[in-house]
Order: structure tokens, then C-alpha cells, then sequence
């Protein structure tokens, strides 16, 4: 809905309401007896209010027994603030771990250089995969023949 169209919905909603209050006072009296009566007649019939059964967890939920957390021990809240200590704990660990194995893994793959039988330069170089590529060839003919 547009404002243009919410504003045009309460101008209308305010001119019903204004016509009603206007035309009420206007009522005549026989009628606004039988309106009195009729009134009187449905709130007879209205039907007693029967207890409706419904579950209430106002302060039971989360570990909470319904008394106020300042009424309880250190150690209780030591106990309901534990397993938010364990998940922070246990999320640390787990990014200890992934950067060390990181770590582990770029190691590895700089000791492979540094073994290799090519300087660290030939890397660095531009012109090495053409080497590798001018290299490659004479051993695929090689075999070929």
C-alpha cells in the first residue's frame, strides 16, 4: 500500500466515523429503546466465559525455574553461562587447528621447492614455462620414435 493510499483509507475511515457520531444523536428515542433492548437481550444470551487451558512457560524456559537469576548462586550462573564458554572455546580450537594446518600445508609445498632440482628462481622467471614447454618437447618426440 502507498501512504497516498493509506492517507485516503483514514480521511474515509474518520468521515464514516464522524457521520456515525453525527447521526447517532439524531436517533429517535423509540428506536434507541429497542436498540437498549435488544442489547440487553444478546448480552443474556452471551455464553459464560469458560477457563481456557494454556501453557505458560513465562520463566521456565532456558533453565529458568521461574525464580529471579539474581536469587540464584554463583555456581548456578556459572552453570547456564558454561556452554556458551565451551562453544567459544571450542570455535577457537577449531581456527588454531585450520591455521596451523595451513600453516603445515605451505610448508610442505615450500619444502618441495626448496628440494626440487630447479633454483627458486626459475619460478620467479617468465620465461620458465617456455623452458618447461622447449624441455617437454624433445621428450615426447623421444618417445614417439
Amino acid at each position: 500500500m502507498t501512504y497516498a493510499k493509506e492517507k485516503a483509507d483514514i480521511d474515509f475511515a474518520y468521515k464514516v466515523r464522524r457521520a456515525m457520531t453525527e447521526s447517532a444523536e439524531n436517533i429517535p428515542e423509540p428506536t434507541l429503546e429497542r436498540l437498549a433492548k435488544a442489547r440487553e437481550l444478546a448480552l443474556s444470551r452471551k455464553k459464560e466465559a469458560s477457563p481456557v487451558a494454556a501453557l505458560a512457560f513465562g520463566g521456565i524456559l532456558a533453565g529458568n525455574n521461574g525464580r529471579s537469576i539474581s536469587q540464584k548462586s554463583w555456581i548456578k550462573k556459572l552453570v547456564f553461562s558454561l556452554p556458551m564458554i565451551v562453544l567459544a572455546v571450542g570455535l577457537y580450537g577449531i581456527y588454531e587447528y585450520e591455521q596451523q594446518q595451513q600453516i603445515n600445508d605451505l610448508a610442505e609445498i615450500d619444502a618441495a621447492v626448496l628440494v626440487d632440482e630447479l633454483p627458486p628462481d626459475a619460478y620467479v622467471d617468465n620465461g620458465f614455462n617456455a623452458y618447461l614447454n622447449k624441455d617437454n618437447k624433445p621428450a615426447e618426440q623421444k618417445t614417439e620414435e
